[in-house]
């Protein structure tokens, strides 16, 4: 396991507090408001290391560059806003309920992404 290190401390507590998917710059933003020093290099190397913990997961939005959020959200979908470009989590499902697959087939999982406006840009 790896040393609990400020940095690491700062991006952990962005990504719990902010509780929606981060692009890494996001991150530094907001975390050098802890440290100030921090930089874009040391972010990438603890997302890095909060993914293989398994602290922090990878969300992955069709033509987007990779984000990430805290873990242990449980399945949930994502809403992309087309004015900010800022992504926000969706709770819960109620998809798996809804799907109504021909005889024989049987789904294993699925992804939606929500496109739109929040509430600032709308």
């Amino acid at each position: 396991m790896e040393r609990s290190t400020r940095q690491r401390r700062a991006i952990r507590r962005v990504l719990l507090e902010t509780r929606r998917p981060l692009s890494p710059r996001e991150i530094l933003e907001l975390a050098r408001r802890q440290v100030p020093s921090l930089g874009l290099a040391t972010v990438y190397r603890n997302l890095r290391a909060l993914v293989e913990e398994g602290a922090v997961v990878p969300v992955a939005l069709p033509g987007e560059p990779l984000r990430y959020e805290a873990a242990g959200a449980g399945h949930h979908h994502h809403f992309l806003c087309r004015g900010c470009g800022r992504a926000f989590e969706l709770p819960g499902c109620r998809l798996e309920a809804d799907l109504d697959l021909p005889p024989g087939f049987s789904a294993e999982d699925h992804e939606v992404v929500v496109y739109g406006r929040c509430p600032d840009c709308a």
